[in-house]
Protein backbone atom coordinates (compact mmCIF):
# COMPACT_ATOMS: atom_id res chain seq x y z
CA UNK A 1 0.00 0.00 0.00
CA UNK A 2 1.36 3.45 -0.95
CA UNK A 3 1.22 6.31 1.51
CA UNK A 4 2.23 9.96 0.90
CA UNK A 5 5.05 11.06 2.30
CA UNK A 6 6.74 14.21 2.50
CA UNK A 7 10.66 15.28 2.05
CA UNK A 8 12.43 18.14 3.06
CA UNK A 9 16.14 18.70 3.23
CA UNK A 10 18.72 21.40 3.60
CA UNK A 11 21.78 20.55 2.01
CA UNK A 12 24.68 22.70 3.73
CA UNK A 13 27.35 23.10 1.86
CA UNK A 14 27.47 25.56 -0.30
CA UNK A 15 27.46 24.16 -4.22
CA UNK A 16 26.17 20.89 -2.77
CA UNK A 17 25.69 18.73 -6.10
CA UNK A 18 21.72 17.17 -5.53
CA UNK A 19 21.69 15.17 -8.47
CA UNK A 20 22.13 11.78 -6.54
CA UNK A 21 19.61 13.16 -3.47
CA UNK A 22 17.17 13.77 -6.31
CA UNK A 23 17.50 10.90 -8.71
CA UNK A 24 17.33 8.52 -5.20
CA UNK A 25 13.82 10.31 -4.64
CA UNK A 26 12.31 9.79 -7.92
CA UNK A 27 13.57 6.29 -7.83
CA UNK A 28 12.03 5.51 -4.15
CA UNK A 29 8.86 7.42 -5.14
CA UNK A 30 5.48 6.07 -6.33
CA UNK A 31 4.31 9.11 -8.17
CA UNK A 32 5.88 12.38 -6.61
CA UNK A 33 5.10 16.24 -6.50
CA UNK A 34 7.69 18.78 -6.13
CA UNK A 35 6.83 22.50 -6.58
CA UNK A 36 8.87 24.00 -3.54
CA UNK A 37 12.72 23.91 -4.06
CA UNK A 38 13.66 21.12 -1.11
CA UNK A 39 10.27 19.73 -0.03
CA UNK A 40 9.24 16.92 -1.92
CA UNK A 41 5.77 14.21 -1.38
CA UNK A 42 5.89 11.31 -2.64
CA UNK A 43 4.27 8.23 -3.06
CA UNK A 44 5.92 5.14 -1.48
CA UNK A 45 4.95 1.70 0.25
CA UNK A 46 8.59 2.10 2.02
CA UNK A 47 8.48 3.62 5.45
CA UNK A 48 9.82 6.53 7.09
CA UNK A 49 13.10 4.95 8.08
CA UNK A 50 13.29 3.04 4.80
CA UNK A 51 13.68 6.05 3.07
CA UNK A 52 15.33 7.90 5.33
CA UNK A 53 18.20 5.08 5.17
CA UNK A 54 17.74 5.25 1.12
CA UNK A 55 18.77 9.20 1.02
CA UNK A 56 21.27 9.02 3.44
CA UNK A 57 23.82 8.25 1.43
CA UNK A 58 23.59 11.41 -0.22
CA UNK A 59 23.63 13.43 2.61
CA UNK A 60 26.76 14.93 4.42
CA UNK A 61 27.32 15.42 8.07
CA UNK A 62 26.08 18.82 8.63
CA UNK A 63 23.01 17.99 5.68
CA UNK A 64 19.37 18.23 7.48
CA UNK A 65 17.04 15.83 6.41
CA UNK A 66 12.85 15.28 7.41
CA UNK A 67 10.35 12.50 6.28
CA UNK A 68 6.92 12.33 7.36
CA UNK A 69 3.63 10.98 6.54
CA UNK A 70 1.57 13.69 5.00
CA UNK A 71 -2.58 13.32 5.12
CA UNK A 72 -5.71 15.41 4.46
CA UNK A 73 -6.71 17.58 5.61
CA UNK A 74 -4.36 19.75 3.92
CA UNK A 75 -4.47 23.43 2.53
CA UNK A 76 -3.05 25.43 -0.10
CA UNK A 77 -2.53 28.26 -2.54
CA UNK A 78 -0.50 29.59 -5.21
CA UNK A 79 0.17 26.83 -7.07
CA UNK A 80 -0.74 25.90 -10.45
CA UNK A 81 -3.67 23.33 -12.07
CA UNK A 82 -1.55 20.50 -12.06
CA UNK A 83 0.35 20.68 -9.22
CA UNK A 84 -3.32 21.59 -7.21
CA UNK A 85 -4.89 18.24 -8.91
CA UNK A 86 -2.00 15.87 -7.46
CA UNK A 87 -2.16 17.47 -4.16
CA UNK A 88 -6.49 16.66 -4.56
CA UNK A 89 -6.03 13.25 -5.67
CA UNK A 90 -2.56 12.08 -3.81
CA UNK A 91 -2.85 13.34 -0.22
Amino acid sequence: MSVTYMIGYDLNKAGKNYDGLIAKIKEIANGYWHHLDSTWLIGSALSVVEIRDALMPFLDNDDELLVCVVSTPAAWVGFNESASNWLKTDL
